[in-house]
């Protein structure tokens, strides 16, 4: 009795060493947009990772370092706005940076309301009616970014909770992430602005490109050039805008990786994409190379 006893409370312990910080992400309640199933986590064969669906209220979760070096990067998942990869484009990731002094916030953003398989929906119809995929996406993406803006303004207003520079405070996205990402660059202003903004393979085709804004945030552009669904060509188009506009954006195109690549391992040059935007992060000055502290 007395071992097991000593077991449950190590692991009590080890529990509470991984559990991570939950914040609410302050928002306004659509009235157009409904969800009637509750958000759900599950493992999805189809994408062969865990998966988040029916995200109604947005939260991040916070992957603290041991030593902060004062960078705070906020990423958001992809997954066609039907769910979120949240493990190979944003725990994972998560866990990358922060043991290299980054501090971390995985961000749930609202997403299209489905059944308890959003995946599966966004599969069918993707094969059967590719056309309603917009139709549903069109009134949640704004919701979408102003999730990001929100995110990005509560991370800066509390800096100092988690020593934090207020002027290294940066966004990430993959896919519909990357939209995300890209509407967070576009409509930001002063406290929601981020400082710099790292779209993966982002959904153009889903938010087209447009003008780079006055004070752009700093930029890297991530993609494959055999990405399935076409948007090597979008991030060019997104690099070549902050360019025409007197900004000094960064661009990796690699020739394989494919879509949705995220953390995986593919044994292919992408596969280390998260160290060249590491490495362009030091060289920006995004990332001190000494840890605070």
């Amino acid at each position: 009795m007395k071992n097991l006893f000593s077991i449950l409370m190590l692991l009590s312990f080890s529990t509470c060493l991984i559990a991570q910080e939950i914040i609410k992400v302050p928002h306004e309640k659509s009235d157009n947009v409904v969800w009637n199933t509750k958000e759900n986590q599950y493992y999805s064969n189809i994408w062969d990772t865990q998966v988040v669906t029916n995200v109604s209220s947005p939260t991040m979760q916070v992957f603290k370092p041991s030593t902060s070096n004062g960078t705070a990067v906020i990423i958001a998942p992809g997954g066609g706005l039907y769910g979120l990869s949240i493990e190979s484009e944003g725990n994972m990731v998560a866990k990358w940076l922060s043991e290299r002094g980054v501090t971390a916030f995985v961000l749930k953003y609202r997403l299209v309301p489905t059944g308890k398989d959003g995946v599966q929906e966004i599969t069918d119809e993707g094969t059967n009616n590719p056309a309603k995929i917009g139709e549903r996406i069109k009134p949640v993406l704004p919701l979408s970014i102003a999730d990001g803006l929100s995110a990005v303004a509560y991370v800066r207003e509390h800096a100092n909770d988690y020593d934090l520079d207020p002027g290294k405070i940066g966004f990430m996205g993959f896919s519909a992430g990357g939209a995300v990402t890209m509407g967070v660059g576009y409509y930001s202003k002063i406290l929601d602005r981020p400082d710099f903004i790292v779209p993966v393979y982002p959904w153009t085709s889903a938010f087209p490109v447009q003008e780079a804004p006055k004070n752009a945030p700093k930029m890297l552009v991530i993609c494959a050039t055999d990405d399935p669904l076409g948007l090597a060509k979008g991030s060019i188009e997104l690099y070549t805008s902050w360019l025409k506009t007197g900004n000094t954006p960064a661009l990796h195109m690699y020739s394989q990786g494919g879509h949705g690549f995220g953390m995986k391992t593919q044994g292919l040059p992408s596969d280390s994409w998260i160290e060249r935007f590491y490495e362009w992060a030091k060289a920006e000055k995004i990332i001190e190379k000494v840890p605070k502290g």
